[in-house]
């Protein structure tokens, strides 16, 4: 008889069982009959304290007052289980006699797993509001602390979820739950869900671990997992939060990422943690700091960011989860506490550990390590978004300040080639990763669709540009021609007119017209702008529809006076710069400024708390980089992207929109007007497969070591090439000296025109020099440089870059553009027109992942991601780079070339044009290659090929139809239960094969196709 459809006693009998014989938890019994049940078994818990070693007065008194703390009717059931659970992790402080000092009562014995009393009970019934009767309870010393709700295999966990939840409302079983830690619902076909009180069915979780291990079934597979006495005692020591009106359960990611940091703080050892955003790393940041803090007396924890909106970020989950934390407000103010004993958990910004600004850095160091008692205890330092931080400044300051902390990183996205090198020698390797894929399997985030869409655009009045570029660029010299056009005449600013930008904007409001997300006013989205000037051009231009107070503006511009006080031009026009902060000044002219905060702050604030809360009144933040991090708004459902993104950035960007938020929040949206697919899958490829390894590699000291010799050769060379350079001005080489030398007389074209191969070279090796020293300044004593040589290179640096200009204003070589900024603004938004927007990706069903991911893209992409410049996209990038240099010099030969401006925005467009087009068949590709991919087969797979097992034979065997399907059929008719591995029952497959093949070799390579297909 078949066991498929068994009845959930079946299930249950199974699962006690389990707990009893495997787990060692003892049975107390069914309870259904029985009119006692309580969440805290007097009997039980009297016994093993009695064991314990406490008297009976210390008993009843300790009992009484969790009763009390359990059953208080004023509070709610968070309130109540939050009471209860203080007395269970530090037990129960009680005072047996009158003037006896109190003494404590421990619950549960933490230590020490096997010396608490385990015990499980079916159909416990309860009584007292509407009956019910779960299916099994878990004791801990008689302390209700689990419940199981199970299904048969035909019941969705679902409805044991929804069981478990309406047990804890009030007109049920509520007061029962203020004990219990964990709840699970679980059956045969789905497994095993988890949650704790209060946790709603979409944050019910699954435990992930030996995936590869399929001797039974995943439901008690993870019970046995998960309800181990030593784990089960782990986790409600550690790994249990209660965080502002919400108690939180560890997610597997989670718990195994705090278990591999607890080893290496073991060893005071640092290293970094890489979960994915979204995924939860302040979470484990909390639950780490408050492990170290707890089981290491000396330790202190200061907690490091580098934006202020983090650092207050990381401060409110603290402080939501009970942890008293330090703000520290300046970097004399951070020394001073760690410089005590107290407090022992601090949080501060990058910036308050040199705020001297850089002239005084150097010396701000030589007085941190002046100081001989820096610290105060084992000092171990978490450092948010650790990725972005890796400036030698900060570094170097931070060592400074605590030679001998322990610093673990903490970041959202790995470590690329170009940045990992300077994460390991602070931090040292990985200490646990959690990947973007692996987050949208687990249903941790949303998974993300992506949409290209194309604004064409034409050139209008060529007579009327080429009349305006003539008498403008008259009394221009060929250089200061080629400044103006290289502002103006580039794709940004054609791509940035005012008609394109009212084309994306009725394309924003049409989308919250007709997505369902958007125009139920459930989610919100965020357009992120090229610059500052995009920015508020899309402000202004959102304020004349529907949106106006319901759209903010969020970018990193605080206005100033001085910021226009050199921009008037005495014409009455405005300048890009006049422009930011008019309409910067137009915006705050109502906003009071709260206490402590500017009144952009204040703004800001406001927005931002809209944006979460009220997604219906505040339906678009416009941002350029704020809010591209660190910022989560479940709502946020869309990200327009409107500037050119890669690497750390557009993959952060794009995790905007990946929170979790309700079931109509299907998928996180990105829309895409500047071409970045290839941009993306290189962003998912990096974050989906881990580029360095945790182990094995360089030594960080190596590195360090090899990284500043090659930064010295450069420097060194720099200087050389510099010095051979000059070494022919007249002495005594001052400022008419090196005029003379790199222009001759000024007031003489052809004097200009001869030495212009000389003030090239000068330009390209001052460069080369401030490129050199930038990559080395903050450790030119590490690097062997002694304090008279840093000195002189300093002031050989600055004395360059002095020359340099002098030359370049004397040749007229530098052009101040602010005088043709407002009437160039205004040629291109008139003359350049835009089509409506167009999608050109055809993934409207195709997530990011599958795209990516499952298609093998990423792969593809993360093979090469060591050495770039070896593929053909990186090469042609190096051949136009070079093409275009050698032409921008040649047009200094040939005035004439630059006579007509409309020719050149004539040939941008029409290249715009052709890379879209060419753009749109690569996507159409791309969606052809993933589609067939999902199908498994291609147009000319014969129907009859109904599996994949078939079709591989097939594919694999000259395509051979009548073959394939013969030897599908050879194969299900010879293979014996569990054949794989087991020589006999191989032997009679393969001789099946035989049959059909007569080539022995053939048949061993069939074989293998076959052993892989799950089929057979």
């Amino acid at each position: 008889m078949s066991a498929i459809g068994k009845p959930e006693r079946a299930t249950q009998r199974r699962v006690i069982e389990l707990f009893r014989d495997e787990l060692g938890y003892r049975f107390l019994g069914d309870w259904s009959d029985r009119n006692s049940n309580s969440n805290v078994e007097e009997g039980l818990l009297t016994d093993y304290l009695r064991r314990a070693g406490y008297k009976d007065a210390q008993i009843s008194a300790a009992i009484r007052r969790l009763q009390v703390e359990a059953g208080n009717t004023g509070r709610s059931l968070y309130d109540n289980n939050q009471a209860v659970y203080g007395l269970l992790r530090y037990g129960v402080s009680v005072q047996v006699e009158a003037g006896r000092p109190s003494e404590t009562v421990k619950l549960i014995n933490w230590d020490n797993p096997a010396a608490n009393d385990f015990a499980i009970a079916e159909e416990v019934t309860l009584r007292g509001g509407h009956e019910r009767r779960p299916d099994l309870v878990l004791y801990l010393n008689g302390i209700a602390i689990g419940v199981v709700e199970l299904k048969s295999s035909r019941v969705t966990i679902g409805d044991g979820i929804r069981q478990v939840l309406s047990n804890q409302r009030p007109e049920f079983n509520a007061a029962f739950f203020s004990t219990v830690q964990i709840v699970f619902a679980g059956n045969d076909s789905e497994g095993l869900q988890y949650g704790t009180i209060g946790t709603a069915e979409k944050y019910f979780l699954k435990w992930k671990e030996d995936e590869a291990d399929d001797s039974r079934y995943k439901l008690d597979k993870y019970l046995l997992k998960i309800c181990n006495k030593e784990r089960l005692i782990e986790l409600l020591h550690d790994f249990v939060l209660f965080d502002a009106g919400v108690k939180k359960l560890p997610r597997v990611h989670q718990y195994f990422g705090i278990k591999a940091a607890q080893e290496h703080v073991r060893r005071r050892e640092g290293g970094i943690i890489w979960h994915t955003q979204g995924s939860g790393k302040s979470i484990v940041m909390v639950l780490l700091a408050k492990w170290i803090l707890e089981t290491n007396p000396n330790a202190r924890v200061a907690i490091i960011t580098d934006r202020d909106e983090l650092d207050k970020q990381i401060e409110k989950v603290f402080r939501n989860t009970g942890e008293d934390m330090f703000r520290t407000k300046s970097g004399r103010g951070l020394m001073t506490a760690l410089s005590q004993a107290r407090p022992r958990l601090l949080c501060s910004l990058v910036h308050k550990f040199g705020q001297r600004g850089v002239d005084d850095f150097d010396a701000f160091i030589k007085e941190l390590e002046s100081q001989p008692s820096r610290t105060v205890g084992e000092v171990f330092v978490f450092v948010d978004e650790c990725h972005r931080t890796q400036s030698g400044k900060l570094h170097k300051a931070m060592k400074a300040l605590m030679p001998n902390a322990v610093f673990i990183g903490f970041t959202g996205t790995p470590l690329l080639k170009k940045d990992a090198q300077s994460s390991l020698e602070v931090f040292g390797r990985y200490i646990h990763t959690y990947k973007f894929g692996e987050a949208v399997e687990d249903e941790v985030v949303l998974d993300l669709i992506y949409e290209a869409r194309d604004i064409d655009q034409r050139l209008g009045s060529e007579d009327r540009i080429e009349a305006w570029f003539d008498a403008k660029t008259k009394g221009l010299n060929d250089w200061q021609r080629d400044e103006l056009k290289k502002k103006w005449g580039t794709m940004q600013h054609v791509l940035s007119s005012r008609s394109r930008k009212e084309r994306v904007v009725q394309d924003i409001i049409f989308d919250f017209s007709v997505k369902p997300r958007l125009s139920s006013e459930r989610g919100n989205a965020i357009l992120v702008a090229a610059s500052i000037y995009d920015a508020c051009k899309y402000f202004e231009l959102f304020q004349k529809t529907q949106f106006k107070g319901r759209c903010g503006l969020i970018t990193s511009y605080n206005p100033a006076t001085q910021d226009v006080t050199r921009e008037d031009t005495g014409a009455n026009t405005e300048s890009d710069k006049q422009f930011i902060y008019n309409t910067y000044t137009e915006l705050l002219k109502d906003v009071t400024a709260k206490p402590g905060m500017s009144k952009t702050e204040s703004y800001e604030e406001d927005v931002k708390a809209l944006f979460i809360a009220q997604p219906a009144n505040m339906k678009l933040l416009i941002v350029v980089s704020k809010l591209l991090t660190g910022f989560d708004a479940p709502s946020c459902t869309y990200l327009y992207i409107d500037k050119s993104m890669e690497d750390h950035g557009l993959f952060q960007a794009i995790c905007r929109t990946n929170r979790l938020d309700g079931d109509d929040k299907e998928f996180g949206y990105i829309v895409d007007y500047k071409g970045l697919l290839q941009k993306v899958e290189k962003a998912i490829a990096v974050y989906t497969s881990e580029i360095d390894t945790s182990a094995g590699g360089a030594d960080p000291a190596v590195l360090v070591k090899d990284r500043l010799e090659k930064g010295k050769e450069r420097l060194d060379e720099a200087l050389e090439v510099l010095a051979l350079l000059i070494e022919p001005v007249e002495l005594p080489k001052g400022e008419l000296e090196f005029i003379r030398y790199f222009c001759g007389n000024t007031e003489i074209a052809t004097d200009l025109k001869e030495r212009e191969p000389q003030r090239a070279a000068l330009y390209k090796a001052t460069a080369s020099l401030v490129r050199a020293y930038a990559g080395i300044a903050d450790e030119m004593e590490e690097a062997g440089y002694s304090a008279d040589d840093i000195k002189r290179i300093k002031t050989r640096v600055e004395e360059s870059i002095a020359t340099r200009d002098t030359v370049r204003r004397a040749a007229g070589e530098i052009l101040d553009l602010k005088t043709y900024e407002a009437d160039m603004r205004h040629l291109i938004d008139t003359y350049i027109e835009a089509d409506g927007p167009r999608k050109i990706s055809p993934f409207d069903n195709i997530s990011l992942i599958d795209l990516i991911v499952k298609s093998g893209i990423a792969d593809a992409i993360a093979t090469q991601l060591s050495g770039l410049r070896g593929n053909r996209e990186a090469i042609a990038e190096t051949i136009e780079n070079n093409v275009r240099s050698k032409i921008v010099k040649e047009r200094l030969n040939d005035p004439d070339f630059f006579d007509r401006i409309s020719t050149l925005l004539e040939e941008i467009i029409r290249d715009r044009r052709a890379r879209a087009l060419e753009y749109e068949a690569y996507l159409q590709r791309m969606a052809e290659v993933v589609q067939t991919l999902a199908a498994g087969k291609t147009e000319e797979t014969p129907a009859g090929l109904d599996t994949p097992g078939k079709r591989a034979l097939y594919n694999n065997l000259s395509r051979d139809e009548d073959l394939a399907l013969r030897i599908d059929a050879a194969v299900k008719t010879s293979r014996s239960d569990d054949w794989r591995g087991v020589e006999a029952k191989e032997r009679a497959i393969k001789a099946e094969l035989y049959r059909e093949l007569q080539d022995k070799d053939e048949v061993e390579r069939v074989f293998l196709i076959i052993n892989a297909q799950r089929e057979y």
